[in-house]
């Protein structure tokens, strides 16, 4: 038995969401039960969380921002006194019932899959759990994006620490130290159908625990036993379950659709800043953007839209300039409809997300109140696989529409030279980044093809559906990415057609942004290497998205 500190004599206070809480609020008795040493197997105040402020994975309800933001380690994350009771008490109730004779209890003293039958002996159940992990460890293909790894991590252990999936306190300690100490195991893309719980990519976030397969630690690819005894840690000797537990659930999947939300916020935001600069130097009719039009339909995300790109505009000295046409082109006069819907899509994903975040996905699933043990299907990932394809296609179609925008802003019309260049033909000025863009946008309308509506039967007709919701969150990956490359094109195309109505500038809202845009990216009076600039474009939205979305 190791010894456990009282949590008096862990920091005096923790941070739950960015609010300071004193321990003792959350904790009088300042101690965690006697019933609680022999079962935690890591100091509660191990060395590698020692920090003034601490975050809780386990407190209250998670937003998916308030995921991403616990990703970036502002601090370490520890768990609750209250969820290691909880956790525990799952774990005694798991314990007790299979020692119940002849009781069978699917994964914890049987097979897997089409072996859901075959009753595995008391003595053989942690050799069960141990090669459940080492047999599903089949990934392959890319590794996974860090930002990525860092959310699956964090899923997994909010989705153990609400109790009901019967895994032992020390396991979870395990889990948060790596975590905190910055470790990322290997993992790949492919392998996961979502339907059994993301099983292979999972399995390979599971062999860190046992001191098996490889982990990025301080800059280095390292043996995970390496890694442990770096740390002075021990590798898990897994218990009944707890294998299974591990490796289903919804947590690859829905670590993508995360990262997507988050992504979408800000492309949607950029998506409207962009497009209004380019209605701006377009000389666009206002009578498109007006309130009372769009408030005739009730769609709510065309009205926020419209309400946006106003902003945007407002008090702009271009609005005092002729008008060249009576109406305009759909990708100008149709943004608060193609936008918006893009908006309501994304507002639909985001809730679907942050429920899945706060749910339990595992099977068994054990219930300690009820003192049971019920097998289901809450790992199949169908709610996210549908949301993640759906979202994918929101996405692109910003990237669909701000290509055509570029286009026409690059086409010598309005007053505006062909390709936004002095000496067109000596210059090809931007005519090639419309071609991205095009090239782009064609790849994203190839990856929004649905996975969602694909199943391929395995385990010997066991798991005779499967969502495929892995494989619509790598898209997704994709998708996000190309739409702000499109959208950055876009940016760039517009900072040089506005520079072309000079002395008449932007909005006062807009001009701000366009002018620090030019300390990174001066206007093209010639022609250069245009790539470059386009990587200089995306690196600037990047670090502008906080300011996008005041």
């Amino acid at each position: 038995m190791m010894f456990i500190p009282s949590i008096s004599s862990c920091p005096t206070n923790f941070r739950i969401l960015g609010t300071s809480i004193p321990l003792s609020q959350e904790n009088p008795s300042s101690s965690i039960p006697m019933s609680c040493y022999e079962t935690v197997a890591l100091p509660f105040c191990k060395p590698l969380f020692d920090n003034h402020y601490m975050a809780a994975i386990d407190a209250g309800h998670l937003t998916p921002t308030q995921l991403i933001n616990l990703a970036q380690r502002p601090e370490p994350i520890r768990l609750g006194s209250e969820t290691l009771h909880r956790v525990l008490g799952g774990r005694q109730v798991l314990e007790r019932l299979i020692n119940v004779p002849d009781a069978l209890y699917y994964g914890i003293n049987t097979g897997f899959g089409d072996l859901c039958d075959v009753r595995i002996s008391p003595e053989d159940i942690e050799a069960l759990q141990r090669n459940l992990i080492l047999s599903h460890a089949c990934g392959t293909g890319e590794e996974i994006p860090a930002e990525i790894n860092d959310l699956i991590q964090l899923l997994k252990i909010r989705n153990l620490s609400l109790g009901y999936s019967g895994v032992r306190p020390d396991t979870l300690h395990q889990m948060v130290s790596l975590f905190n100490a910055g470790v990322r195991p290997v993992i790949h893309t492919q392998g996961s159908l979502g339907a059994s719980g993301d099983l292979s990519p999972l399995a390979h976030l599971a062999l860190m625990l046992l001191g098996e397969g490889k982990a990025d630690y301080q800059g280095n690819r390292l043996p995970a036993k390496t890694i442990l005894d770096q740390l002075g840690l021990q590798p898990l000797q897994l218990g009944a379950k707890e294998g299974l537990a591990l490796l289903n659930g919804t947590q690859f999947s829905t670590a993508y659709g995360a990262w997507a939300v988050e992504q979408g916020r800000a492309l949607l935001e950029w998506a409207d800043a962009t497009a209004a600069l380019s209605m701006d130097t377009y000389l666009c009719q206002p009578a498109m953007l007006a309130d009372h039009l769009h408030q005739l339909r009730q769609q709510h995300g065309q009205i926020q839209t419209a309400t946006r790109i106003r902003q945007w505009l407002e008090g702009s000295p271009m609005a005092k300039q002729d008008r060249p046409a009576v109406q305009d082109p759909y990708a100008f006069r149709c943004v608060p409809q193609v936008h918006g819907a893009s908006r309501d899509a994304w507002a639909y994903v985001h809730q679907i997300i942050e429920r899945e975040i706060n749910a339990v996905t595992d099977n068994p699933t054990v219930f300690p109140e009820q003192e049971e043990i019920l097998s289901g299907g809450n790992f199949h990932a169908q709610p996210i696989a549908l949301a993640l394809d759906f979202l994918a296609i929101a996405l692109a179609e910003l990237g669909s529409i701000s290509e055509r925008r570029i286009f026409q802003l690059v086409s010598g019309k309005r007053g505006l030279p062909p390709f936004l260049v002095h000496k067109p033909g000596l210059h090809s000025g931007l005519m090639i980044a419309q071609y991205t863009a095009a090239s782009i946008v064609s790849q994203s309308k190839q990856l929004c093809t649905p996975a969602s509506v694909d199943s391929i039967v395995s385990s010997n007709g066991q798991e005779d559906h499967v969502s495929m919701a892995a494989n619509a969150a790598t898209k997704l990956y994709r998708v996000v990415e190309n739409t702000r490359t499109v959208l950055a094109i876009e940016w760039m195309t517009a900072v040089q057609a506005i520079d072309f109505r000079k002395p008449v500038t932007t909005s006062p809202m807009l001009n701000p942004l366009v002018q620090s845009y030019r300390n990174h990216v001066p206007f093209l009076s010639e022609d250069r290497i245009i790539s470059e600039d386009i990587h200089k474009t995306l690196d600037f939205t990047r670090a502008h998205d906080a300011q996008i979305l005041l």
